[in-house]
């Protein structure tokens, strides 16, 4: 994306959703990544990353659990605390974690407020319909709120496993409907998980809001991938990740060298001695 506005004496123009929106109805795909602490919010920043996103996956790609059902709201503010604290440019997004919105809008509310209180510039939520009247009273308090369609992790034993959604007729007709509720509802934009193609560009051809596709082909306006992904870290090597980097074969590289230095006592050298 190019700089919204002319970039001043500190730097490029800070991203706002109405950048995302311009940018999308330019037609100039933008970028998305998820980030949970200040190194890697800073590298994205540098390299361009548009919009950073403190998902809750950070349950299971840095705390260990084996879902993001376990991520809780203070990890949500922990970390999205951190990430907004780390960087200027990017639109910082957090998710609002299981639990901290199904039972409404005044429960969705509170837990948004201590998000935006904690940094967040935008928060995340999962479901169709059923949830337009929790992004309803985010919105009507002043709070952006993303959509999220398609494969929704928190519901990932309701949807039997991480599978692709909206494949035959009736549940591609009702994520459509599903993303023109949340879209009536206020939402800023749209994240598209694990949907065919051809059902993304008819959603995104369909609102008028910016989707955001993972797993969702190249019609979406904007791309987004959890970093570890992408950057091989993770080792999570699914049908549409691309890795970008091999991080993790990185670091096991060097902490092999930091061991065998060690054991041989060729480090710490003099050079790392003091007098």
């Amino acid at each position: 994306m190019s700089n919204p506005s002319p970039a001043g004496a500190t730097g490029p123009a800070k991203i706002r959703l109405r950048h995302l929106q311009q940018a999308a109805d330019e037609g100039r795909p933008f970028t998305m990544l998820t980030a949970y602490d200040q190194f890697a919010a800073q590298a994205f920043e540098a390299a361009g990353i548009e919009v950073l996103l403190v998902g809750d996956s950070v349950g299971t790609t840095v705390l260990g659990h084996t879902t993001t059902t376990a991520t809780t709201h203070q990890d949500m503010l922990t970390f999205t605390g951190a990430v907004a604290r780390s960087v200027h440019r990017p639109l910082v997004v957090a998710d609002l974690a299981f639990g901290t919105y199904e039972a409404g809008p005044a429960d969705a509310l509170r837990h948004g407020v201590e998000l935006v209180r904690a940094g967040a510039e935008a928060v995340k939520l999962e479901g169709g319909a059923e949830i337009a009247p929790q992004v309803r009273a985010l919105v009507d308090a002043g709070i952006p709120v993303f959509g999220h369609l398609g494969f929704t992790p928190q519901s990932v034993n309701s949807l039997s496993g991480h599978r692709v959604q909206g494949r035959d007729e009736v549940g591609a007709e009702k994520l459509l409907a599903d993303a023109l509720a949340l879209q009536r509802a206020g939402a800023s934009a749209l994240v598209l998980e694990l949907v065919p193609a051809a059902l993304a560009g008819r959603v995104t051809e369909a609102v008028d809001v910016p989707t955001i596709g993972i797993g969702a082909g190249p019609a979406c306006d904007g791309q987004v991938l959890v970093w570890q992904d992408m950057a091989g870290l993770s080792g999570f090597r699914g049908t549409f990740v691309k890795v970008f980097a091999d991080l993790r074969g990185e670091l096991e590289r060097a902490a092999q060298q930091y061991r065998t230095e060690v054991s041989e006592r060729s480090y710490p050298g003099p050079e790392h001695s003091f007098e």
